[in-house]
């Protein structure tokens, strides 16, 4: 059957594929999939229009140049290259960027209410890492925007027919079948090694139960609740990555977490405060005097230090987060001139964000949504009053390992099945819970241009690699499917029966909480291999502690005690490889930074950090590994294509330190032979 296009099998089965996760990644590669007529079942931990992309406040990237700045996804390239430290595969981003003007357009035609100009065009915003307004946005509820309109076109398909390749309507099978309140638990392999469909639970019911796919694609976000506090939705535990890493997955680059500038302190969580607030205007500030304890809007002025417009001239407050994050844990936490707190005589960990310069109806315009936030969560009106800040954990550039194959463009090449292919045969990844577009460091409104841009790059992929199978999954023993499911079901009657009757058995809330707290304050802005060594040790120890944790709850329906048990598991594999990546990368480069080794190292790490699960409790670091895609053998190196951008030092104090224009060439349509890409197949080819 290999090379036929049918959704049949040769049982007469319906062939479907699926994807796990429906925020912005999973909704498009879905898009795309039923473009190219394969159904798909959508698995989604929480209904799809409360995935964490809702969350998103400033905007989607795309070189449109409407201002007349001379901005092109040429500069595109080179600032998101150069805002990652070097550390991310150029052909990927030089797709992105190629492709964004074209997804902004889209999404336009779907509906999403853009910001216009008075001349009613698409209005753009600046964001941090770049001098252009690049930034397209829906208000301050973009993330939100883009959701809904996604949804509402898989919602079309969600009516659809399933039709043959003769056109005819297969009884009872639509297009896109959701499973919402449904929980990731495992891939399901062949005895090959082939993905071939997965284990999932009724959040509802309990009920656990398999799903056979041609192929499984992963969407399934970031992991900030490994750190306790973030500006990071709950539901962010990172377990479906984690289950298939202890599955075989590689995970790369796992040490480079991204702390956003400027966050609202709060005991339970921490509340995102948009880049889009600097992009409007907003400037980040301190008194000079460390124990001024003055309301904010009563001190003038030339008695104020907009440290990041003195440090970064350049950029002012519009340096990458890497950047200004360190910048404000520099002066708060280190420097102690944090903003002064006159009831308790110390400066606390926090600065000011301030707009109370600008126009209110400018504002609430353009800034509306995240200001209610702030004054719904502070109770401060932020039109009259500068905003507290501080820097919060807030997204993971490492992931899940994925593929690419490239064109003689320097691009990547539409259609192939390595197109985000993960080494396990037959399982995909996209969005924040691959490694792919932002290197050691996100530009901001580039998360949600790669969500979508991944998606439309996987479901071709998927549909290429359906096309090469020999053998259906489907038409596959039903064993392989029993098995795997009665392996879960196995491992939950484990959760809800161990250490049943203990008398000091461990509270499953409190390692979260520990664990978050020790994640928090040694593995986010600045890092020590001392220090580093003693979080690696107390993760050993929790992984004890978890042996002996005991499910309170006991219950068939709703059960969220033994859900957040399993969590727990995986949350504990992924904040080892992100501790143990972090210390064994002795360099500063992104988002890691080390003041023991406080500059880059291009020699001896740049490259990809890849990770392998080595059984309980161990991480097993390697350089290079052999993996077979559609057929393909191919070979992959951690060595990272810098083709298309020469790498060089990051200089934010100079304006257009970035910028194509400013420094010099760009090294576009390399010819074949002078690439040196990161993942060769053993053919040669590209």
């Amino acid at each position: 059957m290999a090379g036929k296009s049918t959704n049949r099998t040769e049982g007469g089965k319906v062939r479907r594929v699926i994807v796990v996760g429906g925020g912005l990644a999973g909704l498009m590669t879905v898009i795309k999939l039923c473009e190219a007529r394969i159904p798909v079942d959508l698995i989604s931990l929480v209904p799809v229009k409360r995935s964490h992309s809702v969350c998103a406040q400033g905007g989607i990237n795309a070189s449109v140049n409407t201002k007349g700045e001379g901005d092109s996804p040429r500069v595109h390239l080179e600032e998101t290259a150069y805002g990652g430290d070097f550390l991310a595969n150029q052909p990927p981003i030089k797709g992105m960027a190629d492709a964004a003007p074209g997804i902004v357009f889209m999404l336009d035609r779907m509906g999403v209410p853009f910001n216009r100009t008075p001349e009613g065009l698409l209005d753009f915003r600046r964001f941090g890492g770049t001098l252009f307004h690049r930034t397209a946005y829906a208000g301050a509820t973009t993330g939100q925007q883009l959701l809904y309109a996604l949804d509402e076109q898989v919602r079309r398909y969600e009516l659809q027919d399933v039709q043959d390749e003769h056109g005819l309507t297969i009884a009872g099978e639509k297009m896109v079948r959701k499973f919402e309140f449904w929980d990731f638990l495992q891939a399901i392999l062949d005895d090959s090694g082939t993905c071939v469909g997965c284990v999932a639970q009724d959040l509802k019911t309990m009920e656990i139960r398999h799903f056979q796919g041609d192929a499984v694609v992963l969407a399934t976000g970031g992991l900030g609740i490994v750190f306790g506090r973030s500006t990071m939705s709950v539901i962010c535990t990172g377990t479906a990555a984690a289950s298939v890493y202890r599955q075989g997955a590689v995970y790369a680059n796992g040490e480079f977490i991204q702390v956003h500038p400027t966050a609202i302190p709060g005991a339970d969580k921490l509340r995102l405060i948009s880049e889009s607030a600097r992009g409007e205007g907003g400037r980040v500030w301190v008194p000079k005097d460390p124990t001024d304890g003055r309301e904010p809007k009563d001190i003038p002025d030339k008695e104020r230090d907009y440290f990041l417009e003195r440090l970064y001239p350049g950029y002012g407050n519009l340096v990458p987060r890497d950047i200004a994050s360190r910048a404000i844990f520099k002066t708060a936490f280190h420097e102690k001139r944090g903003v002064f707190n006159s009831k308790t005589g110390r400066n606390e960990n926090e600065v000011y964000l301030d707009l109370t310069h600008k126009d209110e109806k400018f504002l609430r315009t353009k800034l509306g949504g995240i200001l209610e936030i702030y004054e719904k969560f502070a109770g401060v009106d932020p039109y009259k009053n500068p905003m507290k800040v501080f820097p919060a954990v807030h997204y993971s550039m490492g992931g899940l390992w994925v593929d690419f194959e490239t064109d003689t463009q320097g691009s990547l090449r539409v259609g192939s099945p390595r197109n985000h292919a993960t080494n396990i045969p037959g399982l995909y990844a996209v969005g924040e819970v691959d490694y792919q577009y932002h290197g050691a460091n996100r530009l901001g409104a580039n998360s949600l241009l790669s969500c979508i841009y991944g998606g439309i790059v996987t479901g071709p992929a998927v549909a290429s690699y359906q096309k090469s199978l020999a053998k259906s999954a489907f038409d596959l023993p039903k064993s392989i499917f029993e098995k795997a499911e009665k392996r879960c079901r196995e491992d939950y009657q484990r959760i809800l029966e161990q250490n049943r009757d203990s008398t000091n058995a461990e509270n499953p809330y409190r390692i979260h909480q520990e664990l978050g707290e020790i994640m928090l304050r040694d593995c986010t802005i600045e890092r020590d291999n001392a220090t580093l060594e003693q979080v690696i040790s107390k993760i050993s120890e929790f992984d004890e502690r978890a042996k002996k944790v005991s499910c309170a709850d006991r219950s068939q329906r709703v059960n969220q005690n033994a859900q957040f048990i399993r969590h727990l598991e995986n949350m504990l594999a992924l904040a080892r490889v992100i501790a143990e990546g972090a210390k064994n990368r002795d360099e500063s480069r992104g988002a890691h930074f080390k003041p023991a080794f406080p500059r880059r190292n291009d020699a001896d790490w740049m490259r990809t950090t890849l990770a392998t699960y080595g059984g309980e409790g161990s991480v097993k670091f390697i350089r290079q590994f052999d993996y077979s895609c559609a057929g393909q053998p191919v070979h992959v190196t951690d060595a990272v294509d810098t083709t298309l951008v020469t790498p060089r030092e990051r200089k934010y104090e100079q304006a257009g330190a970035a910028s194509a224009i400013a420094t010099g060439p760009y090294r576009n349509n390399a010819p074949p032979e002078q690439a040196k890409p990161s993942n060769t197949a053993a053919t040669g080819k590209k």
